[in-house]
């Protein structure tokens, strides 16, 4: 879980030299869109998954309830972030720390 993370912070080190340019920034939003995937995928995952069983379910039992493809996914999503939930805070302020320490050397 923590090579993400790593990965960013030796990105950032490596790109800053002092000067902000065109090839930081495009590192840095590559850097930032990472993050953004790598903290999403747990839960679609998990969303897309439960849908997909609660859709065989119905399909194979005839059941068309609209409200019982809600309620599963929707205690999915909270078990899951209740689990997952201090690794993506930490994740995200180590990278929000990254970016905020690389600032006065982006100014020249």
């Amino acid at each position: 879980m923590g090579t993400g993370r790593a990965f960013a912070r030796v990105e950032l080190r490596r790109l800053t030299k002092g000067i902000m340019n065109p090839e930081f920034s495009v590192e840095l939003i590559k850097n930032m869109m990472f993050q953004a995937v790598t903290l999403s995928a747990p839960i679609l995952l998990t969303v897309l998954v439960i849908g997909l069983s609660v859709s065989l379910f119905q399909a194979v039992t005839s059941i068309q309830e609209q409200t019982l493809t809600f309620v599963p996914k929707v205690i999915g999503v909270v078990a899951l972030l209740v689990i997952l939930l201090p690794w993506m805070l930490r994740s995200m302020i180590e990278f929000t720390r990254a970016v905020i320490e690389r600032i006065p050397s982006m100014v020249n």
